[in-house]
């Protein structure tokens, strides 16, 4: 063999090799590559599940809060309906036509005087005139002063350890707390 043919040979057989090596170099690539694609195409999918269920809570987020925020309108509303019947009332109470104030004065201050013997009586300054008149039927009774109310008196015995308030002011408080319900049912349509 002639040293030509030996270096053709070696040279044959190293490009042989080097095919070889590309050709493997080559699969390898193409396994690098397709890894790479399927481990990005998982990565992207996963974004993609995790950007719409960020959507899908902030949705939700929004509209829970767009419900809280009507609903809390909704009840700031009906604070402001009752407030301005309850101003009314009052409005009305403190309008009573003096004939109907005298009698529930007159009431108010029956029922209470039961509990004392003698008493100091406290009114709204624009009744001390009436109650004045009505305190003369009453022996150990006596106007002491104002007090800050749409009407009716307060009693206080005097030595001052009893005392019961029967203003309208009171009256109304009670006769509201207890009809709250029924009236939001009706200015509401809640039945």
């Amino acid at each position: 063999m002639s040293l030509d043919t030996v270096v053709a040979d070696i040279q044959a057989e190293a490009e042989a090799q080097a095919e070889e090596i590309l050709v493997e170099a080559d699969e390898t690539a193409q396994e690098i590559l397709a890894d790479a694609e399927a481990e990005a195409e998982e990565i992207r999918e996963t974004a993609e599940r995790e950007v719409e269920a960020e959507i899908g809570q902030e949705r939700e987020r929004r509209l829970s809060s767009g419900a809280l925020e009507a609903k809390q309108e909704r009840l700031e509303a009906r604070r402001d309906v009752l407030a301005t019947v309850r101003e009314r009332v009052e409005e009305a109470i403190a309008d009573l036509p003096t004939a109907e104030r005298e009698s529930l004065v007159r009431d108010l201050l029956e029922d209470a005087a039961s509990e004392f013997e003698e008493a100091e009586v406290y009114t709204r300054s624009a009744d001390t005139e009436l109650v004045t008149e009505i305190l003369a039927e009453y022996d150990g009774f006596e106007l002491a002063g104002e007090t800050d109310c749409l009407g009716g008196v307060v009693l206080e015995g005097r030595d001052g350890r009893l005392r019961v308030d029967n203003t309208f002011d009171s009256v109304l408080e009670t006769v509201w707390n207890e009809n709250l319900k029924a009236l939001s049912d009706v200015l509401f349509e809640e039945q």
